[in-house]
């Protein structure tokens, strides 16, 4: 049996870190949004008792520390599963190292797919906390939508779905490693936090332009991105409703209310950088064929 998943890319409209928790892990506050930029994933039953996966861009590990990988070893265990052999193939759009959580969804398609390709009938709550076990925008990865997400990663709360628009975002060449952007964090010193209170309040309106207007991301203050400001002037001059980074970065969205303008802003971003793409916001993290 072969299933095919689509594992849909995320942006951070919001992104603040209240503290960093005696186990290391930073407590979160991020409102989290799915797009239509996807990976495609297969799972395929296989015999030899292994985990044999492949992928279209070289640059990615395919042994154990793919967190594809580590994602069907826990899926295995927790779920009870013997693993009879099993083939995962990645065909990657969505860049690496690029704030979009391209990983991560990776992870919860082998998650879900799993779940569907065993029949082990686990609920969604149960499947999230599994990606939760391998990384933090996992549990996310597996719902999508529009999200509140806390702690570190496992809470989510559902959000009015974000109004229809066309989200740009621009990658920069460079990439930035999660890990190394909160130990940048832990070390920069003082930090000017965000206005959580108001960006939940704008969230629960479903009003794009006061959401665009709340927007923000605590990152920027302390992880240097050369190319940024070049590309939010591109994102302003072409009107852009709001311009930020995603996550740790690098890559920089704007929203926008009309496609032709926001593929507009697009082709003069593709003179700065290499790697830029149109979609909309969508209210599923994984399609599974």
């Amino acid at each position: 049996m072969k299933i095919k998943i689509n594992a849909a890319a995320k942006i951070n409209l919001f992104l603040d870190i209240l503290a960093l928790l005696p186990n290391g892990y930073h407590s979160l506050f991020m409102v989290m949004q799915s797009v239509g930029f996807y990976d495609t994933v297969e799972l395929e039953q296989a015999k030899g008792n292994k985990i044999t996966l492949t992928c279209s861009e070289n640059a990615l590990p395919t042994d154990e520390t793919n967190i594809a990988h580590k994602a069907a070893m826990a899926f295995f265990k927790a779920a009870g599963v013997e693993n009879k052999g099993l083939k995962i193939h990645i065909e990657k759009r969505i860049p690496f190292a690029a704030g979009l959580a391209g990983g991560s969804a990776d992870a919860a398609a082998v998650i879900a797919g799993l779940n569907k390709l065993y029949d082990t009938g686990l609920e969604k709550k149960q499947l999230r906390e599994i990606g939760l076990s391998v990384g933090s925008d996992v549990p996310f990865c597996i719902t999508g939508g529009t999200m509140l997400v806390q702690d570190v990663g496992g809470v989510l709360s559902p959000l009015p779905a974000l109004p229809l628009c066309y989200i740009v975002l621009a990658k920069p060449e460079s990439g930035v490693s999660t890990k190394g952007a909160y130990k940048t964090y832990d070390e920069f010193g003082y930090i000017h936090h965000l206005d959580t209170v108001n960006m939940l309040h704008k969230a629960a309106s479903a009003d794009l332009k006061s959401i665009c207007e709340a927007c923000g991301n605590v990152f920027e203050e302390c992880i240097e991105v050369p190319e940024r400001v070049d590309i939010k002037s591109v994102m302003r001059k072409h009107g852009a409703l709001c311009s930020q980074m995603s996550g740790s970065g690098p890559t920089v969205f704007g929203i926008f209310e009309e496609k032709h303008i926001a593929e507009a802003c697009a082709e003069e971003l593709k003179r700065l950088v290499k790697d830029v793409y149109v979609c909309e916001p969508v209210q599923r993290g994984l399609e599974i064929g």
